[in-house]
Formats: C-alpha cells, structure tokens, sequence
C-alpha cells in the first residue's frame, strides 16, 4: 500500500492503528517504515483498540495535520465507523488499508463514507486477466457464484502442492517439503508467487477502490 499511495503522489500520510492487534501493527509498521525511506511523511500517528466506537478525538487529532491519505490497517467493524466519523467531521482524504477491511458488514454500516478509498488485498474478481476470468467462469459454472479471496488462495494452494509433487517425483515428506520450499514465480490466480528463505510468499498486491456500493479493481502491485 506504501507503494501504491506513492504512486498517487500522496506525501504526507496519517496512520491510524489498532494496538491490539498484531495484524494492525504489523501492517502500520512496515507501511511507515517503506514510506519514510521512500521519502514520504508520516504527520500523524494514532491509536485505537478492537471494539472502540467513538474515534472522534484520534480523528480530530489528523484532521489538524492535514494529511493526503489516511492509512487505517484494522479491520471492518472498526474501520466502518472510523470512516463515518472520520466524514462527519468534515475529513475527505481517502483512507487506506488492507485485506482486513474485507467483511459482510463494512458497506453496510460505512454506507458511502468509504467511496474513494483503497486497500489492498489477494486478487479481485473483476480483474481483466484471462487467468482470472477463466477461474471466475470454471468457479461460477461449478458452485454458482463468485469465487472470493479464499477461493483464489486455496486453489493456488493446491496447484502449489500439486506441482512440488511433480518435480519432487514423489509425496516422501522431506522431498515434498524441499519442493514447497522451492516454488518460485508459480503463476497463479493471485499472481506469480515465490517463497523466501522463510517460506512466505512473495507475490503482488491487488489494489481496490470502493464506490457504486461495491469493490472495484484498481491495479496489481508488485513486492
């Protein structure tokens, strides 16, 4: 996401973080870490906790700083009234975040407060690829509806798996296991993934944007 708000020409970003979890202050810490060594500004840093309502104070507090962007790495049931509140009192600046925003409730609590604004995920359904519209059209034709993240990522999964089981010639653990280990540009439906030395997968950022009531594809980012 660091990537992408520098793309947009952002400079001075706020950052919004949920201290109680893990995956929120993950998150905050490698965006602000990217974005001030690429020449950003962080102008403003503040916090909130899992199940806060009121984040009027935090929001007041970055208003006065006069961000370009917002980045809000929590999750949708906070991230909704954040975005409400955050318009009531008159911010307009997009907000930012990640896979975490992605729930039944969001739009239905944040209304149009989030329109205009992006986060990152694994791969959207309406992306032009041939990739992705074949998997999309094999997915519906077989359950009927639209595959979500998860889909995406579990059948990457198991083709991951599939294809160390053929060039390890065998399922005996430790050759699986080194084979895994090995899988380098797998092109996927959530894009071309490798596995570092610690064994995550690197692969691009699927960037949306929200508006029209729903999640639209913006652009693929990569590591």
């Amino acid at each position: 996401m660091s990537k992408f708000a520098q793309s947009k020409g952002w400079k001075n970003v706020a950052v919004l973080t949920d201290v109680k979890q893990d995956y929120s202050v993950g998150l905050a810490e490698f965006f602000i870490k990217d974005f001030k060594a690429s020449g950003g500004q962080i102008v403003k840093e503040q916090k909130y906790s899992t199940g806060d309502k009121d984040f009027k104070p935090q929001l007041t507090s970055i208003k006065a700083a006069n961000p370009d962007a917002i980045f809000v790495p929590g999750y949708y049931g906070e991230v909704s009234l954040i975005a409400k509140q955050a318009r009531l009192l008159g911010i307009k600046v997009p907000l930012l975040g990640g896979d975490g925003w992605v729930g039944d409730s969001l739009l239905k609590v944040a209304g149009n407060a989030l329109d205009g604004s992006f986060f990152s995920c694994h791969y959207a359904s309406d992306d032009k690829s041939p990739k992705v519209q074949q998997f999309v059209k094999s997915f519906k034709a077989k359950y009927g509806e639209v595959p979500d993240d998860m889909a995406a990522l579990g059948y990457d999964s198991a083709m991951i798996l599939a294809d160390a089981i053929k060039r390890a010639g065998t399922t005996e653990p430790e050759k699986l296991r080194d084979a895994i280990a090995s899988t380098k540009d797998h092109d996927g439906i959530t894009g071309k993934i490798t596995l570092d030395a610690q064994r995550n997968a690197n692969k691009p950022a699927v960037i949306l944007t929200i508006g029209n009531g729903g999640f639209q594809f913006v652009e693929s980012v990569a590591p």
